[in-house]
């Protein structure tokens, strides 16, 4: 059976993506989901001419040597001055408070002389200097927030900003989690002969929750065929959007997840992929949820999880960010095989900016060096490797 290449299977798997689907949250719940709808200015900020410091407002005309103005009133946030600044006046203002109709300039107050009711200036004015004019920040009908971009911080300041109580994001998928085989145990138990620890479960869980509504680890199921039948059964009555196995992918005796998965109706779309590490990666349907059987060797896992799975979710939000990185080489890479090969490196930042070094493990059972990459550098095919210095394409671990 021919491998399938990396961007064909990719571009099979969003085939199956269903649209996103929209759905409206409170502000305060908006944190770390997709926005499917723009968020649209509804209103000018500020809404007022508004004074950017503490200070005095007056019309810059009436500011010359030696002159001094009549304090005439006060202008505060939330209480601005009811009247208008004539010739020869000043307003008292704070900052953030509306500056009077009449006044077109703002002096602050360390350059401000009080002498009773009269207010005099020891720099010359500038005309609308220290006003935010109406509409400074953003003007109604303003795009603020682009549909398709991660809701963070920043971006709910201004939603809040713009006075949107609530966003419409994209629905998040269920997900399902199942680890297989007979060598595994929980981490914390004492290890038996010919056991290892499972490790899958742990790293994919928090990979992929902060594009689902939830994920739920359905634990370790046995290389027994009444045994995993009985766990896969459990886990499509959830009705889970999206199922990720791992182990049980290749073509070994006890590999029987594929068979399984058969038998209770998963159409299955491809299993082996043209990549390193990652090879046996099962993808297929049941129904509308999406099944992705995934190696068992932890690197494996994870590096087929990011490569695959991570795209997969992203189109599920309609998320629009960038997904690759164009980097230099801290170091030279060694030739490639015929296969293409998602290698480990480190953002390291020296004088002349950030760049990848290569990480020469390859092992997909060697957690500890994936541990310490950042990203994964994407070398094609045959690659002839390349010289420090290079630009490589590479996907960020840690990015959403």
């Amino acid at each position: 059976m021919n491998l399938l290449p990396v961007d064909d299977a990719i571009a099979a798997i969003l085939r199956r993506v269903p649209e996103p689907v929209a759905e409206t949250v409170p502000l305060a719940e908006a944190a770390g989901r997709v926005l499917l709808a723009p968020l649209v200015a509804r209103h000018d900020q500020p809404p007022f001419n508004a004074s950017a410091m503490d200070g005095y407002a007056m019309r810059a005309v009436d500011v010359t040597a030696g002159h001094r103005l009549r304090v005439v009133g006060i202008s505060q946030a939330g209480a601005g001055f009811a009247g208008a600044v004539g010739a020869d006046e000043a307003v008292r203002i704070f900052t953030g408070a509306p500056v009077p109709d009449g006044a077109d300039t703002v002096i602050m107050q360390e350059e401000a002389v009080v002498d009773g009711d009269f207010v005099s200036f020891t720099a010359p004015p500038r005309l609308g200097h220290s006003i935010r004019p109406l509409g400074n920040d953003f003007a109604r009908g303003q795009t603020l927030v682009e549909a398709g971009m991660l809701i963070a911080p920043m971006q709910l300041a201004v939603a809040a900003a713009a006075n949107a109580a609530t966003l419409t994001v994209a629905r998040r998928p269920r997900i399902a989690l199942l680890a297989t085989g007979d060598e595994l145990v929980l981490p914390g138990a004492e290890l038996g002969p010919d056991q290892i620890v499972a490790s899958n479960s742990f790293g994919l869980r928090p990979l992929l929750a902060p594009y689902a509504a939830d994920v739920i680890d359905h634990g370790i199921a046995r290389d027994d065929r009444d045994a995993l039948r009985g766990k896969l059964e459990a886990v499509f009555a959830g009705a889970p959007d999206v199922v990720v196995t791992t182990g049980g992918a290749s073509v070994g005796d006890h590999d029987i997840v594929q068979d399984i998965l058969l038998e209770l109706g998963v159409t299955l779309d491809f299993w082996r992929i043209n990549m390193r590490p990652g090879k046996p990666l099962m993808f297929g349907t049941r129904g509308k949820t999406l099944i992705f059987g995934l190696p068992g060797n932890p690197v494996s896992a994870m590096v087929t999880a990011l490569v695959f799975i991570r795209p997969a979710l992203r189109a599920w939000l309609g998320y629009t960010g960038a997904t690759t990185w164009r980097l230099p080489l801290a170091a030279a890479t060694p030739p490639n095989t015929a296969r293409r090969h998602f290698m480990r490196a480190q953002l390291v930042h020296g004088t002349n900016g950030p760049a990848l070094l290569p990480i020469a493990q390859t092992d997909s059972g060697h957690t500890s060096s994936l541990a310490h990459a950042d990203m994964l550098i994407v070398q094609p095919e045959h690659d002839p490797g390349q010289k420090a210095g290079a630009i490589v394409e590479a996907l960020a671990i840690d990015a959403f």
